[in-house]
Order: structure tokens, then C-alpha cells, then sequence
């Protein structure tokens, strides 16, 4: 084997490629960010040996005959698969994120509850209240449902105050963005407690003092990037200016009372966090349902609670709020529905290339790759941690992945090394590191991107430092934390 077959088959060669694709065709050469994943994707798959796509499939849990069949798949195939999978995910969850956002819009809801939350918070506070409520949903709630809900109130929030569009979008994604990888139920820490024998509890409590000064951190730095670069409300298909500055002007009574306001909204929210509170308590023992009654209420909050059927609910009450508020026709609201999905289609097929590209990405073998090249690393295990998990989440994409990865690793330095602190923070640590960095190989990235209408550049020097700024904030923390309160 020659030394140029070597580099063209190792993962990390591969990435450089990928991310020189897709970074210079988008901010260089001007490429539809589509057009630059789906290229990068197809670049990715074609360096990547068979041999490396099997072995990434047993890792996975695969057997040999469904890893070696993966592996024989066409380069298009496994592309489309990736693709689809990723659209699988958050295909519905965004067609009726963008009926919500127009709908409480355009009926004026949100225009209810911008003035309901300002006259409890005051203009000035308004960024910390989104900061801090963003925080709290995104601990029950997926990090993507945050921002689908929350980004159209921001809209709303701007146009009436006049600006901090950025400071708004930065306190909304940072909030939800640390609570997906600090606090269970989140998919991602209720692996890494599994793995490294961490008490749900602690870690619900560690996670949450945590994120609270690591959410401070990120608001501080979103307060500086919001002076330093304003980004102004942009006409979109879904939140049009004229059609939010009319709104602004309406008087009171001309608005839909604020529990209907509010329903499109809590109705998903309320049912998401009710199963994922049963669900808990079963599993714990907590709660045991022994009568006809209580089984059917705890079949019923596990079907109306799935994250996609909660949308659809949501979708539904906001479209009842529009036909109300409007008091129109039904052609009326056909044209406003297929107005939202245009713009919703367009977020779709844009997400799920950069989740294309990432699972292409993870197919090359890029984690185990890092994992050994970080395993005789001697370093004190809390900064090790946070770099694996960094580096596994700049690679790939996923925060997910880089806390599954990273736990993977460290778990037996967890549970059987002789360590002069609770495991607890080399979890956080693992959490913190799975900030860094967010780019266009992340879905999330570019649903928050199509969501905010901020452009990729925009995004890039805010969104992305700011959780880098983050990320370190909690590892200093830690570290510091370790030493003075050990916990053991």
C-alpha cells in the first residue's frame, strides 16, 4: 500500500477535504449550501473505503451481514439513506414549525405575547428572559423544537423594540443549545450517565448550576457580537417585515386573548415534557400504573407526546387561531399553508443535506480514529474529556455523537480509575466539550441559519463562538469546581 493510498484513506485527510468543500464552496464560491453539502457528501463517500463504512457499522451495533451490505451500498444510495434519515427526523417537525411561526404571526398571537412578556420584563430585559426560558424548554425539549417556537417570537420581539435582532437569536440558541448537552432527559446526557454511573439526579442538578453560569458566559459574549455586528430583521417567506410592523401597530382589542396565543405553543411543550416526565418515572419505579385508566392516560400522553404528533397538534390550534382571528375563507388558508411549506421546504432539504454530509463524515471511521489517537494522551482526564468530545463534535457534527463517543472512551477511567472527584464533572466536561464547534456539517447549524435568516458568515463569527465561549467558561468552571468540591 503507497504512502498516498494511506493519506487518502485516513478519516482525518478526509475531513480536511470535506470541510475545504464545503466551507469554500458556500463562503468562496457562492454555492447554494445544498448544492455545497450534497458535494461535499459525495466527495466524502468516494474517499472512503468499503472496509471503513463496515467497521463504522459494527461499532454501531450492526451485524456483519447488515454492516457488509452497508458497505456494498452505491455511494448514492448511502447518501440518500443518510439524507433521509436526517429528513426522517425533522422533516415534520420543521413543515410545521414554519405553520406555527407564520400562523402566530400573522394572527397577531405573537404580537400578544410580545407586549404580555414585555410589560413583565421591561424592554431592556427582554434578551435575558428568552436566555433563561430557552434554558428550561431545551432541558425536556429537543433543541431544534426551542428554535422552531421561540425564533418567531424573537422576530416579533425586534420589530417591536427595534432592534437586538442578534442579541435575541444568540440568547435563544445558546440557552437551548447547553441545556441539550448538561441535563437529562436529553438524549445525549442520558447516555453519558449510563456509561459513567452518574446519578440522574446530580446530574439534572450539576447540569443545571452549570448551564446557568455557562448560559451567563454566552449572553455576555452574545451582548458584545450583537454591538459589534447588529444584524437587522430581514423580509422572509415566513415573517414578513411589512406584515409584523402592521401587527405592531394594532390596538389591543384587535388581538387574540393570550391563552389562545399561547396555545399553539404550550400544547406541544406541555405534552413533550408530560412523557418524558412519565416515561422517567416509570422506568425509576416512581410511578407504577396499575389501573385500565391510568394505562390508557399513559398510552395517550406517549401518543400525542412524540415530538412529531405534538407539532402537528400545535400546527393545527394555530391554523384554528388564524381562521378566528381572520374570520376568512378556506382558500384563504390553503395559500397561507402553502406559503409556510415553501419556506419550510427549502429548510428541509438544506438540513438534511448537512445531516447527509455528517453521517457520511461519521461512515470514514473519524471518531475511532480520534479515539486513538487520544488514548495513551496523557493530560489530567477533565480537560481530555472536554478536547475528545471537541473534537469529535467539530468532525462530525453531532453533540449527540461526541457525548456518545467521548463517554465511550472515558467510561472505564470513570468507573475504575481511582479518581480524586466524581465522575460527575468528567461528564460535564464531555458536555462542555460537545459545544465546540458548531459549523455547516451540523443540521442544527443550519436550522438555526434558515430559522434566524442570518447568513452563514453571520452565523459562523456569532453563533459559533459564542458556544466556544461556552464551552470553555464550563471547563475552567470545572475544573476549578473539582479541586475545591470534589464530591467524593
Amino acid at each position: 500500500m503507497t504512502l498516498m493510498t494511506v493519506l487518502f484513506s485516513d478519516p482525518l485527510f478526509i475531513l480536511l477535504i470535506g470541510v475545504i468543500i464545503v466551507v469554500g464552496g458556500i463562503i468562496f464560491l457562492q454555492l447554494h449550501p445544498f448544492l455545497a453539502l450534497i458535494l461535499a457528501a459525495f466527495v466524502v463517500a468516494l474517499l472512503t473505503p468499503a472496509a471503513s463504512v463496515e467497521a463504522f457499522a459494527i461499532a454501531k451495533g450492526s451485524s456483519p451481514e447488515a454492516a457488509a451490505a452497508l458497505a456494498k451500498k452505491s455511494i448514492g444510495e448511502r447518501i440518500a439513506t443518510e439524507f433521509g434519515s436526517t429528513c426522517g427526523k425533522i422533516g415534520i417537525l420543521i413543515a410545521m414549525a414554519a405553520i406555527i411561526g407564520k400562523a402566530m404571526l400573522e394572527s397577531g398571537a405573537a404580537e400578544r405575547i410580545v407586549r404580555s412578556m414585555l410589560a413583565v420584563t421591561g424592554v431592556n430585559n427582554a434578551p435575558f428572559a428568552f436566555l433563561v426560558s430557552s434554558f428550561f424548554l431545551g432541558v425536556p425539549v429537543f433543541f431544534d423544537i426551542v428554535i422552531f417556537l421561540m425564533i418567531p417570537l424573537a422576530k416579533a420581539v425586534s420589530m417591536r423594540i427595534g432592534k437586538n435582532y442578534l442579541l435575541l437569536v444568540l440568547a435563544i440558541t445558546g440557552g437551548a443549545a447547553m441545556a441539550n448537552s448538561f441535563v437529562p432527559p436529553a438524549p445525549g446526557p442520558l447516555f453519558l450517565i449510563g456509561e459513567m454511573n452518574i446519578p440522574i439526579g446530580m446530574m439534572m442538578a450539576g447540569g443545571t448550576l452549570l448551564g446557568l453560569v455557562t448560559i451567563t458566559a454566552g449572553f455576555l459574549f452574545a451582548k458584545w457580537a450583537n454591538a459589534k455586528w447588529p444584524v437587522e430583521l430581514r423580509d422572509s417567506l415566513d415573517a414578513r417585515l411589512a406584515d409584523i410592523r402592521s401587527l405592531a401597530e394594532k390596538d389591543d382589542r384587535e388581538l387574540p386573548p393570550l391563552w389562545f396565543s399561547l396555545l399553539p405553543v404550550t400544547f406541544p411543550l406541555v405534552f413533550i415534557c408530560l412523557d418524558n416526565i412519565l416515561k422517567s418515572m416509570i422506568k425509576s419505579g416512581a410511578f407504577v400504573p396499575e389501573s385500565s385508566v391510568a394505562h390508557f392516560l399513559v398510552d395517550f400522553v406517549a401518543l400525542i407526546g412524540d415530538k412529531n404528533i405534538a407539532l402537528v397538534g400545535g400546527g393545527l390550534i394555530a391554523l384554528v387561531l388564524l381562521a378566528v382571528t381572520r374570520k376568512g375563507s378556506k382558500e384563504g388558508i390553503s395559500a397561507f399553508v402553502q406559503a409556510a411549506l415553501m419556506s419550510g421546504g427549502g429548510i428541509i432539504l438544506i438540513t438534511a443535506s448537512g445531516g447527509a454530509f455528517g453521517g457520511i463524515l461519521q461512515q470514514t471511521g473519524i471518531s475511532s480514529r480520534i479515539a486513538a489517537l487520544t488514548a495513551d494522551y496523557q493530560m489530567t482526564l477533565i480537560p481530555l474529556a472536554f478536547v475528545i468530545s471537541a473534537v469529535v463534535r467539530t468532525a462530525q457534527g453531532s453533540a449527540t455523537v461526541a457525548l456518545i463517543t467521548a463517554s465511550g472512551i472515558l467510561s472505564g477511567m470513570a468507573t475504575s480509575a481511582h479518581l480524586e472527584y466524581h465522575p460527575l464533572y468528567l461528564g460535564l466536561a464531555i458536555g462542555c466539550g460537545s459545544k465546540l464547534v458548531p459549523w455547516m456539517n451540523d443540521a442544527g447549524f443550519w436550522i438555526i441559519v434558515k430559522i434566524s435568516n442570518l447568513t452563514e458568515r453571520e452565523a459562523l463569527k456569532t453563533f459559533s463562538p459564542m458556544l466556544v465561549v461556552m464551552g470553555c467558561v464550563g471547563l475552567v468552571v470545572l475544573m476549578i469546581a473539582a479541586r475545591i468540591f470534589p464530591l467524593v
